[in-house]
């Protein structure tokens, strides 16, 4: 136990007094926030960018649909004729609508062309087709004699409340809110196993490369080194998130004292009365006791919890399927043909979890969240929605199995592998491995 001990704060210490480690512990939220601003003033900007577009209206019926917005300038071209027209947007404009002479509006529909140097982007194109679309609309009830301000008062918005048997609202963000906390502890958990996975493979590769591994398994036990190595990485992960969250959330409280007196200077600046101000206090109000209402319903505590045992159970089953395969191979170049078995259920658990956030209740879901090698991440993203304590039970007894023996055909591998050199090993004979 004292030599398990000493292996474990051997690894811990080596990961944290890396200065790679220390660099990207305390850049990585910084350089996350750094690149979602960046990434949202970039978005910001390019939305600003002013698109003049010419029409051409041979109809002079659907002239109204083009009022000008703050990224779309129209043009109207009509008199100078089509012909010319398009000769001086080729050069001038962005773009050219052209609306060829058809009385027939069921025709017009399919007869409207745009002419550009680029392909433009489906948004722009949407954005047309919509404005469009609804002119048409109205030139086809007016020539019903049909009254058009009539039929857009009949126009209306359903918001359906939502509540569970037991009166427990919920709504829209909620759902946004369970989807957001679900997919990021999931992918947590998927980027740890990942990246010290892999860690755990290199320094059992390195030791190995370098003939250390022999004089410390001549006084260590090969499964106590293996155990070791998990464990010191797994420390050092969680450690690493810790400050992660510290971070971040200090980041986040810092972001918010400060948007929060601009974003009130900006509604200041408007010119608004009284009354228009105080109904926009009211509305932000109550969405942002609606927000922490759908806080206070999240499992946080269940979240919590589950998050540390599939935190530690889903690194421990493939930490040690990476050991066993460092143990087997001479060189991190060796270890391709054996990753694609290990990854393959990592990658199907993140889609598989994306995809069913629609239904998180349906059969696949049930199924990839009890499987062991797949529940780490399905099941947290489908906790947040609400899962019987059952189905969590089992997961869970089944993931503890399933790392009782994973690491105990990972031991048998690792005894034999990490004293084999100058062979590349198979399936074939990493399972003969297994009957010594």
């Amino acid at each position: 136990m004292n030599k398990l001990l000493l292996i474990i704060k051997r690894e811990f210490f080596a990961k944290v007094k890396n200065k790679s480690f220390i660099i990207l512990t305390i850049l990585s939220p910084l350089l996350v926030v750094g690149l979602g601003a960046l990434i949202f003033y970039l978005s910001e900007k390019n939305s600003e960018d002013v698109r003049k577009v010419a029409y051409v209206d041979e109809t002079n019926q659907l002239t109204p649909a083009f009022t000008n917005t703050k990224t779309i300038e129209f043009t109207n071209l009509t008199a100078i004729g089509f012909k010319q027209a398009k000769s001086i947007s080729e050069k001038k404009y962005y773009g050219l609508i052209y609306i060829p002479k058809n009385d027939s509006l069921p025709q017009l529909t399919n007869s409207i062309k745009f002419y550009s140097q680029e392909s433009p982007g489906l948004s722009f194109i949407s954005n047309i087709e919509n404005r469009l679309d609804k002119r048409i609309r109205n030139l086809k009830i007016e020539k019903l004699n049909l009254d058009v301000a009539t039929i857009k008062a009949t126009e209306t918005s359903v918001s359906i409340a939502t509540e569970n048997f037991t009166g427990e609202k919920s709504s829209k963000i909620g759902s946004i809110l369970r989807m957001a906390a679900g997919g990021g502890f999931g992918y947590l958990i998927f980027m740890f196993i990942i990246i010290y996975g892999t860690s755990v493979m290199r320094s059992v590769i390195e030791e190995k490369t370098s003939r250390i591994i022999e004089v410390i398994i001549s006084s260590v036990k090969p499964f106590q080194l293996m155990l070791g190595k998990i464990l010191g990485n797994a420390f050092a992960g969680l450690m690493q998130f810790i400050i992660w969250m510290i971070i971040g959330g200090t980041i986040l409280f810092v972001i918010t004292m400060y948007l929060g007196p601009e974003a009130t200077k900006n509604t200041n600046s408007l010119q608004m009365t009284p009354e228009v101000v105080q109904q926009v206090q009211e509305v932000s109000n109550n969405n942002l006791q609606l927000v922490l209402q759908e806080i206070k319903n999240l499992p946080i505590l269940t979240i919590f919890f589950s998050f540390l045992v599939y935190f530690f159970g889903g690194y421990l089953i493939y930490s040690s399927i990476y050991a066993a395969i460092g143990a087997a191979v001479d060189s991190e170049t060796d270890t391709q043909q054996f990753m694609m078995p290990v990854l393959m259920p990592l990658v199907i658990a993140i889609y598989i979890g994306f995809s069913i956030i629609e239904n998180p209740h349906g059969s696949v879901a049930v199924g990839f969240s009890i499987f062991p090698l797949t529940s780490p991440i399905v099941m947290l993203m489908r906790i947040p929605f609400g899962v019987p304590w059952w189905q969590i039970a089992v997961s869970m007894l089944l993931l503890i199995l399933t790392f009782i023996g994973i690491v105990w055909f990972a031991a048998k591998i690792y005894r034999v592998g990490i004293l084999m050199y100058g062979k590349k090993p198979n399936y074939k004979e990493i399972y003969r491995w297994l009957k010594y």
